[in-house]
């Protein structure tokens, strides 16, 4: 790792690092506005051991009776938690760290959630960010915007959305053309997340060959890439390299979707979140800090956060409360995605599923994390040993020189 473009902390334990640092940094949230797709469920229902075969009688049955097959393309689910109770969880996190805390919750193609935060709380002065999603040849990538200024964050918002959801805006000329408009804007970040994950599910080499082709023609406005909470050591080493290979710092992205605190953050000297901007963009720098969390097994946390999103909150208010309230589906009748609840769904569905829900809530226990220890991969483990490497002098005398745990080169 270059280290005058990132440094790269692992803590062992949460620690005091008020004499290291004087911010924390938390990015790359989600809240209930955040609508995530459920195009993903055919492919992975397929690969299920038992579940499949129920999968493919439901398949069966649904062809059956509505005289099509089920599509998810337009269907969608939400994370259970409203964005002031994310926003809370991630500044507690960092002020047990002793730092003062900026976040940035960034939902799917909407800023609703930074703009009730600011609303409930302006005091927080919460940047106004969202996951922007941008279509790209054959398949799409997720950018972070981060920071909007306040009196065009709307405005910005919808021109940007205009890109995505507008077959006729989706060429090279229109896209530089989003780029440029988000890159003159001073304060705000532009960060690509998990840059390496397959999230079109094209296929590894795929994906490679069109995020080649996105750096080749695009990567100038791009201020950081990212190194992604719920993506394993290795992907993330990878994206680490990839950095490396041409120059370009990293930032954290949390990715957090269930009830849990970011396992990754920043931590900066900057004061707001348009000087910690600035220090990416043009001094290039930034330091990223591995929590304790993160060092966890990637599947185990995954399952746990699964069973966060699909459990009954009865002090949620009503429509919230259930899982199944919380997904919508589109049964192509014209009225669009709706709760399934309105499809008669007032127990969760079908024996086989309720069943498989809560096997996933078993799974996802704190007392299954030994067996998925006992099976992660060599080369998702994080190293233990700190490069030894001498660590870089910064430009000020409250700079952070080391932390209490291991930095990795």
């Amino acid at each position: 790792m270059n280290p005058e473009k990132t440094r790269l902390h692992i803590l062992r334990d949460k620690s005091d690092l008020s004499a290291k640092a004087k911010t924390g940094v938390s990015l790359h949230c989600h809240t209930e506005y955040s609508k995530e797709m459920l195009d993903f469920v055919p492919h992975y229902a397929d690969k299920l051991p038992i579940i499949a075969s129920f999968w493919h009688r439901e398949q069966k049955n649904y062809r059956e009776r509505e005289g099509r097959d089920v599509d998810f393309t337009t269907s969608f689910w939400s994370p259970p938690l409203a964005p002031k109770d994310i926003f809370d969880i991630e500044e507690a996190q960092i002020k047990e760290l002793n730092l003062s805390p900026l976040v940035s919750i960034t939902d799917h193609d909407s800023i609703q959630a930074t703009l009730e935060v600011n609303q409930l709380a302006p005091e927080s002065d919460a940047p106004l960010s969202m996951e922007w999603t941008v279509p790209f040849e054959y398949g799409f990538f997720h950018v972070g915007v981060h920071n909007l200024p306040k009196d065009r964050a709307e405005e910005l918002t919808t021109t940007l959305l205009e890109f995505t959801f507008n077959e006729a805006n989706h060429n090279d000329a229109k896209l530089t053309e989003m780029f440029a408009m988000l890159n003159e804007i001073p304060g705000v970040l532009v960060v690509l997340n998990h840059p390496l994950w397959d999230i079109e599910i094209v296929g590894k080499q795929r994906h490679r060959e069109l995020l080649d082709m996105f750096i080749a023609r695009h990567v100038k406005w791009i201020h950081a890439f990212e190194v992604n909470g719920f993506r394993s050591w290795s992907e993330n080493k990878g994206t680490i390299d990839l950095a490396e290979s041409i120059g370009m710092p990293l930032v954290t992205g949390g990715d957090r979707h269930g009830c849990k605190p970011n396992t990754v953050l920043n931590i900066t000297n900057a004061k707001t979140f348009a000087e910690f901007a600035d220090e990416v963009r043009t001094d290039k720098h930034s330091e990223v800090v591995l929590m304790p969390a993160y060092e966890q097994p990637l599947h185990s946390r995954q399952l746990e956060s699964f069973a966060e999103i699909l459990s009954h909150y009865p002090h949620f208010r009503a429509g919230r409360q259930k899982w199944f309230q919380r997904v919508h589906f589109d049964n192509g009748d014209g009225g669009g995605p709706r709760p399934l609840t309105e499809y008669g769904w007032v127990r969760g569905g079908p024996l086989w599923l309720r069943i498989a829900v809560w096997v996933l809530g078993v799974s996802g226990s704190p007392v299954m994390r030994p067996l998925f220890r006992a099976a992660r991969k060599k080369k998702d483990r994080l190293p233990r040993i700190a490069s030894p490497a001498p660590l870089p002098a910064r430009r000020d005398d409250d700079s952070v020189i080391e932390l209490t745990s291991d930095p990795v080169g």
